[in-house]
C-alpha cells in the first residue's frame, strides 16, 4: 500500500470523527475572530467564548498588549538568532529564570521554546534505561509522550490509577524492586490540575509516600500555575508541599497568554538538564519579545490578587449554578469546568446537535469533548472561566444550559440528530462519503 494512500483513508483517532459528521472548521478547527476574549464571532455570528485557557484574561490586558508591542518593537522575533547554549542567551532570559524560580519556590529554573516538547524532552533527559517511571493514567499527552521517550523497555514504567494513592503505592512497590534490580532510580510523574476534569493532583500525599519509598517528583502544573494557592504559585503551594515538588513544569500558554513554558528544580538539577534537553539545545532560543512579555505578565500575577480573585468569583458563580442546574461537573476544584453529559443515546451525532444549538442559537461557544481525549463512554462540554469574564456572562451561559438540558432530557436533539450541512464545512463531497 503506498503510505500516502493510507494517511488519506485515516484520519485517526481524532479527525476520523470530524470526518464522520463533516466538523471540520466546526467541532475541530474553529475559526473564532475578532479582539481575544469573551465575546468573539464564529461563523459571522457573536458569541460568548468559554474555551480559551487565558484563565487571569491578560491575554489582551492593556498592560500586556503594550509590553509585547513595545518588546517586538525594540528587539523584533528573531532576537535571540540561535540555541540558548550556543548564542541564543541574554541576561533577561536568566532573569525571567531567576524570578520564574523564586515565585515557585525553586532554587533556579530552565526557560523553555514550548512547553510539549519541553517537557518532553525534560523526562528523556532526567531518566535513563535503568530507571523505572510510574505515572498517572490521567496524565496529559505530552507526559505520555515524554515516558514514550524513554529508553527502559516496555513494561518497565508502571501506570497508577487516578489519583489513587492505594494503586501509586502497589506501583512503588513494583518500581523499588525492579530499580534495585537493575541499579536505577524511580520518577513519579503526575499533574498538579488534570485539564480535561478539573481534579487536583494529590500531591501532598504523594509527596507523604516518599517517607517510605525513595523517589523524584515531576508535577505538570500547566493549569495550576497562576490560579491555585495564596499568591499564584501552583497546587503544591495550595497543598502546602511545594517543597516536596522536585521537577516543577509549567507552560506559559494558561495564566500567563503567551508561549513557552520553564522547568524549576534544585540548582545542579537545572544545570543538568540546560546541557541535556535536546529540545532546548537543538532549537531556538525564546524570542526576546516572550521573554520581556512574559516578565510583565509574572509581576501582574505576583504582585495583584486582583486577576486571581475575579477569576475564582466566576468559576465559584459558574459551578454553583450548574450543580443548581441539575448538571454533573465531577470532582473539579479548579477553574477547569467540566459538564459531563447524560442521557445521550445517540452517542457523539447527538451531542453534535447539541453543541450546534449552543453555538448558533444560543450564542454559546464551548469545547465537546470525547475519546480519545477523555476515556471511552465519556462525552463532555469543557467551560474554561476567566477573568475577563463577567458575571452577566455566567449568567446567560447558565441560562443557556437550563435550556439545553431540558432539550437533553426531552431527547430533542437525539430526534434532530443529523451531520453538520455540509455547505458550512470546507469537506470535500468526497472526503465527506468515504
Amino acid at each position: 500500500m503506498d503510505l500516502f494512500e493510507k494517511l488519506r483513508n485515516n484520519l485517526g483517532p481524532i479527525g476520523s470523527p470530524a470526518r464522520e459528521f463533516n466538523g471540520h472548521h466546526y467541532f475541530a478547527f474553529p475559526k473564532l475572530e475578532g479582539e481575544l476574549g469573551p465575546h468573539m464571532r464564529f461563523r459571522g455570528k457573536e458569541v460568548l467564548n468559554w474555551s480559551l485557557n487565558n484563565y487571569l484574561g491578560l491575554a489582551n490586558h492593556p498592560e500586556v498588549r503594550k509590553a509585547d508591542a513595545e518588546a517586538s518593537a525594540q528587539w523584533g522575533l528573531a532576537y535571540p538568532m540561535g540555541a540558548r547554549m550556543m548564542s541564543g542567551n541574554s541576561d533577561l532570559h536568566e532573569q525571567f529564570e531567576q524570578e520564574l524560580a523564586q515565585f515557585v519556590g525553586k532554587e533556579d529554573a530552565f526557560l523553555l521554546n514550548y512547553g510539549y516538547q519541553g517537557v518532553m524532552s525534560a523526562i528523556e533527559a532526567v531518566v535513563d534505561h535503568r530507571d523505572v517511571i510510574v505515572y498517572d493514567a490521567e496524565c496529559h499527552a505530552c507526559l505520555i509522550d515524554g515516558i514514550r521517550l524513554h529508553k527502559a523497555k516496555m513494561g518497565e514504567y508502571y501506570k497508577f490509577n487516578h489519583n489513587d494513592m492505594a494503586s501509586l503505592e502497589k506501583n512503588l512497590q513494583r518500581a523499588t524492586k525492579l530499580a534495585a534490580e537493575k541499579g536505577g532510580s524511580i520518577l513519579v510523574i503526575t499533574e498538579g490540575v488534570f485539564g480535561m476534569s478539573g481534579k487536583v493532583g494529590s500531591l501532598d500525599k504523594i509527596v507523604a509516600l516518599k517517607e517510605k519509598y525513595e523517589f523524584r517528583l515531576l508535577v505538570d502544573d500547566a493549569h495550576g500555575f497562576g490560579t491555585m494557592g495564596e499568591t499564584g504559585a501552583g497546587v503544591g503551594e495550595m497543598l502546602g508541599c511545594q517543597e516536596g515538588i522536585d521537577l516543577y513544569f509549567s507552560t506559559f500558554a494558561k495564566s500567563m497568554a503567551a508561549i513557552g513554558a520553564f522547568i524549576a528544580a534544585d540548582h545542579d538539577i537545572i544545570m543538568y538538564l540546560k546541557y541535556n534537553m535536546r529540545s532546548q539545545t537543538y532549537a531556538k532560543a525564546l524570542p526576546m519579545p516572550y521573554v520581556v512579555g512574559g516578565l510583565k505578565r509574572l509581576d501582574m500575577i505576583r504582585n495583584s490578587s486582583e486577576f486571581r480573585d475575579k477569576l475564582w468569583t466566576n468559576v465559584r458563580t459558574l459551578q454553583a449554578g450548574l450543580r443548581e442546574r441539575g448538571f454533573d461537573i465531577g470532582d473539579t476544584e479548579s477553574p477547569v469546568t467540566p459538564v459531563f453529559l447524560h442521557h445521550i443515546e445517540g452517542g457523539v451525532a447527538e451531542v453534535a446537535t447539541l453543541t450546534k444549538d449552543l453555538r448558533e442559537n444560543m450564542g454559546v461557544f464551548c469545547s465537546i469533548v470525547v475519546y480519545p481525549v477523555v476515556p471511552k463512554g465519556t462525552i463532555m462540554l469543557r467551560i474554561i472561566p476567566t477573568a475577563a469574564h463577567s458575571l452577566e456572562d455566567v449568567e446567560y451561559t447558565l441560562n443557556a444550559f437550563a435550556q439545553m438540558g431540558d432539550k437533553l432530557k426531552r431527547g430533542v436533539y437525539r430526534e434532530n440528530s443529523a451531520p453538520v450541512a455540509p455547505k458550512t464545512l470546507e469537506v470535500s463531497a468526497e472526503a465527506a462519503t468515504e
